[in-house]
């Protein structure tokens, strides 16, 4: 919590697609104006949304002024650019504080945009914020691409799931004989022969010949078994045949949608990976073992300039990741976690966290030790070494140095 100064004009602003509303109070959160502003998302609206507050601190001799808004969706952005550029002092309040406090003014839980200002003019005038902090360029690029990525991810995902659909409606006996269905020979297998019926009176050397209109090494002794397997689960197939034709039509588009999708995942990938190459400190979080290039693209978008935080409970705090606790005189709750920050930021710090403890000698070795020594659970011991790589990652860019174990201390497991 801050304390706001008794110099601030405090501006509350609701944002929406179009029409944008203020409410301005002083810092002991006392209403200024007898009427709201409304302004257009233009850059007339935000030149008319400067004038009034211009005048509103003339009128009531403020010197300072502070203007809060809500992140929600993306409207916000512009005007919070356009307002840091002219050197105003733009902070952010969380929705979920904005929400909470609605009824503090009128004990009423009536909604509207104007009251919505001024909740958020209240909860600035009392402290509830934090900084609006516009990253350097590259980690705006590198928050761009990944943001772009994520969506394409999405989209990848949902052609998966129609693809294993069909085959579990079409070849329910294929995920038997191809675990990973992305694999080049099963690609080759769904655009040649879709079905348990195009593989009926094949031979061996046919379906071979026919993966190698799609693949390079389409034989061999892998490609033997591979062929024995698919002509022995198609014979006893219980696949469904009817309106075979038009099933197959839509396996083609699902595929074709697939492959599309994955050119350009990897057209994506390649362009993070050159995007890191121009930021520093990308460079020292690669010397953690197993800290691969989309995860450190993944923190950076989401956290930026890692120097900016002092300690790891910063960071921790930023993708939500720090503890709340429920009590009172009689009763003890659940420590859990806040959930009060960048949700993209909290997936990939626990996914970077399940995988060190899956590659990286010094991550296992200490995992090892809080689940077979400190008897703690699995689930408990990963969020441990959560905060044990958010405090890594902050300390490697303070000290401008790689990771290296001795600086790690591992504690003595005794053998299983």
């Amino acid at each position: 919590m801050r304390r706001t100064k008794s110099t601030y004009l405090v501006v509350g602003i609701d944002m929406a697609k179009e029409t944008q509303v203020a409410q301005a109070t002083n810092y002991r959160g006392i209403v200024l104006t007898t009427q709201y502003l409304s302004f257009k998302n233009t850059i007339q609206g935000f030149e008319k949304l400067q004038r009034w507050m211009e005048g509103l601190q003339q009128k009531h001799r403020l010197k300072d002024i502070i203007i809060g808004m809500e992140p929600t969706g993306h409207y916000w952005y512009s005007l919070a650019t356009w307002l840091a550029q002219k050197g105003l002092n733009v902070v952010l309040v969380n929705p979920a504080t904005t929400k909470r406090n609605k009824e503090n003014r009128d004990n009423c839980p009536s909604k509207s945009d104007p009251k919505d200002a001024l909740v958020i003019a209240g909860v600035v005038s009392r402290g509830y914020y934090y900084d609006y902090i516009r990253q350097a360029t590259h980690f705006q690029r590198l928050r761009t691409l990944m943001s772009d990525r994520e969506f394409w991810v999405t989209n990848s995902v949902q052609m998966q799931n129609r693809i294993i659909r069909w085959l579990d409606i079409r070849f329910p006996e294929y995920a038997s004989v191809f675990k990973d269905w992305t694999c080049p020979r099963s690609i080759a297998t769904l655009k040649e022969f879709p079905s348990p019926l195009d593989l009926k009176g094949q031979s061996t050397s046919e379906v071979i010949t026919g993966w190698r209109k799609y693949m390079k090494r389409a034989g061999g002794s892998t490609g033997i078994q591979k062929t024995a397997e698919l002509l022995s689960k198609a014979a006893q197939s219980m696949g469904e045949t009817v309106a075979l034709y038009e099933a197959k039509q839509e396996l083609n588009r699902l595929l074709e949608e697939y492959e599309r999708i994955d050119g350009i995942l990897n057209q994506i990938a390649q362009e993070i990976a050159a995007l890191l190459g121009e930021i520093p400190i990308a460079s020292q979080l690669r010397s953690v073992k197993g800290l691969g290039t989309i995860y450190i693209a993944a923190i950076l978008a989401g956290a930026g300039d890692l120097k900016q935080y002092v300690h790891g409970r910063q960071l921790l705090r930023k993708a939500g990741l720090n503890l709340a606790e429920s009590m009172s005189e009689k009763r003890k709750g659940q420590i859990i976690l806040s959930k009060r920050g960048d949700s993209t930021l909290r997936k990939y710090l626990y996914l970077a966290t399940l995988t060190l403890v899956g590659t990286n000698p010094i991550f296992k070795q200490l995992h090892l030790n809080n689940v077979q020594i400190k008897r703690m659970s699995k689930q408990k011991s990963i969020f441990k070494l959560l905060g044990k790589l958010a405090r890594i990652l902050v300390g490697l860019v303070h000290s401008e140095e790689s990771f290296t174990p001795e600086k790690t201390v591992i504690p003595y497991t005794h053998a299983a």
